[in-house]
Protein backbone atom coordinates (compact mmCIF):
# COMPACT_ATOMS: atom_id res chain seq x y z
CA UNK A 1 0.00 0.00 0.00
CA UNK A 2 1.47 3.56 -0.44
CA UNK A 3 1.86 6.08 1.25
CA UNK A 4 -1.40 8.17 0.63
CA UNK A 5 -3.62 5.23 0.80
CA UNK A 6 -1.75 4.22 4.45
CA UNK A 7 -2.74 7.84 5.36
CA UNK A 8 -6.27 7.85 4.76
CA UNK A 9 -7.00 4.43 6.10
CA UNK A 10 -5.29 5.95 9.32
CA UNK A 11 -7.65 8.57 8.98
CA UNK A 12 -10.59 6.67 8.69
CA UNK A 13 -9.23 4.78 11.86
CA UNK A 14 -8.99 7.89 13.60
CA UNK A 15 -13.08 7.99 12.69
CA UNK A 16 -14.20 5.25 14.14
CA UNK A 17 -12.19 5.07 16.83
CA UNK A 18 -13.24 8.84 17.94
CA UNK A 19 -17.32 6.96 17.27
CA UNK A 20 -16.47 4.26 19.80
CA UNK A 21 -14.23 6.23 22.54
CA UNK A 22 -15.77 9.65 24.10
CA UNK A 23 -12.85 10.96 25.38
CA UNK A 24 -11.44 10.91 21.70
CA UNK A 25 -12.85 13.58 19.23
CA UNK A 26 -12.25 14.10 15.78
CA UNK A 27 -14.10 16.92 14.49
CA UNK A 28 -14.70 16.34 11.16
CA UNK A 29 -12.79 13.78 8.04
CA UNK A 30 -10.26 16.71 7.18
CA UNK A 31 -9.11 16.65 10.71
CA UNK A 32 -8.60 13.11 10.30
CA UNK A 33 -6.84 13.10 7.05
CA UNK A 34 -4.56 16.29 8.84
CA UNK A 35 -3.69 14.21 11.84
CA UNK A 36 -2.95 11.42 10.13
CA UNK A 37 -0.63 13.21 7.94
CA UNK A 38 0.62 15.07 10.69
CA UNK A 39 1.05 11.82 12.59
CA UNK A 40 3.04 10.00 9.58
CA UNK A 41 5.73 13.19 9.76
CA UNK A 42 5.80 12.96 13.63
CA UNK A 43 6.74 9.31 13.27
CA UNK A 44 9.17 9.81 10.98
CA UNK A 45 10.89 12.54 12.65
CA UNK A 46 10.79 12.16 16.49
CA UNK A 47 9.05 8.72 17.07
CA UNK A 48 13.24 7.36 16.02
CA UNK A 49 14.78 9.33 18.73
CA UNK A 50 12.51 8.21 21.50
CA UNK A 51 12.89 4.77 20.36
CA UNK A 52 16.57 4.80 20.96
CA UNK A 53 16.62 6.90 23.93
CA UNK A 54 14.08 4.43 25.65
CA UNK A 55 15.81 1.88 24.30
CA UNK A 56 16.07 -0.30 27.91
CA UNK A 57 12.63 0.52 28.82
CA UNK A 58 11.71 -1.15 25.54
CA UNK A 59 13.66 -4.26 25.93
CA UNK A 60 12.90 -4.67 29.47
CA UNK A 61 9.03 -4.51 28.71
CA UNK A 62 9.48 -6.82 26.03
CA UNK A 63 8.29 -3.98 23.88
CA UNK A 64 5.04 -3.12 25.44
CA UNK A 65 6.91 0.55 26.22
CA UNK A 66 6.37 1.38 22.40
CA UNK A 67 2.59 1.61 23.11
CA UNK A 68 3.42 4.51 25.33
CA UNK A 69 5.85 6.34 22.78
CA UNK A 70 2.64 6.01 20.42
CA UNK A 71 0.58 7.42 22.95
CA UNK A 72 2.67 10.58 23.30
CA UNK A 73 2.91 10.62 19.49
CA UNK A 74 -0.60 10.98 19.42
CA UNK A 75 -0.33 13.32 22.48
CA UNK A 76 2.22 15.25 20.25
CA UNK A 77 -0.43 15.63 17.64
CA UNK A 78 -3.10 16.77 19.43
CA UNK A 79 -1.19 19.64 20.39
CA UNK A 80 0.11 20.53 17.07
CA UNK A 81 -4.02 19.72 15.29
CA UNK A 82 -5.32 21.59 18.17
CA UNK A 83 -9.15 21.83 18.95
CA UNK A 84 -10.23 19.26 16.08
CA UNK A 85 -8.16 16.69 17.35
CA UNK A 86 -9.05 16.10 21.28
CA UNK A 87 -7.30 13.24 22.91
CA UNK A 88 -8.76 14.23 26.46
CA UNK A 89 -5.47 12.08 29.03
CA UNK A 90 -2.88 10.08 28.34
CA UNK A 91 -4.88 6.79 29.12
CA UNK A 92 -7.22 7.71 26.39
CA UNK A 93 -3.76 8.09 23.89
CA UNK A 94 -2.91 4.95 25.17
CA UNK A 95 -5.90 3.03 24.13
CA UNK A 96 -6.06 4.61 21.17
CA UNK A 97 -2.67 3.83 20.41
CA UNK A 98 -2.91 0.26 21.13
CA UNK A 99 -6.50 0.04 19.15
CA UNK A 100 -4.32 1.98 16.08
CA UNK A 101 -2.00 -0.89 16.52
CA UNK A 102 -4.36 -3.41 16.23
CA UNK A 103 -6.35 -2.30 13.06
CA UNK A 104 -3.18 -1.70 11.28
CA UNK A 105 -1.65 -5.41 12.30
CA UNK A 106 -5.20 -6.68 10.77
CA UNK A 107 -6.11 -4.39 8.09
CA UNK A 108 -2.97 -3.63 6.32
CA UNK A 109 -2.35 -7.17 5.36
CA UNK A 110 -5.49 -7.91 4.32
CA UNK A 111 -5.48 -4.99 2.16
CA UNK A 112 -2.17 -5.25 0.77
CA UNK A 113 -3.02 -9.12 -0.03
CA UNK A 114 -6.46 -8.61 -1.37
CA UNK A 115 -4.85 -6.59 -3.96
CA UNK A 116 -2.20 -8.52 -4.85
CA UNK A 117 -4.60 -11.36 -5.61
CA UNK A 118 -6.45 -9.22 -7.97
CA UNK A 119 -3.27 -8.78 -9.92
Amino acid sequence: MNWFGKILLNAVFFLVLSWLIPSFIVSSIWTAILASVVLAIINVIVRPILIILTLPATIITLGLFLFVINALMLLLTNKIIGDGFIIEGFGTALVVAFLMTLLNIFVNPAISNSKSKRR
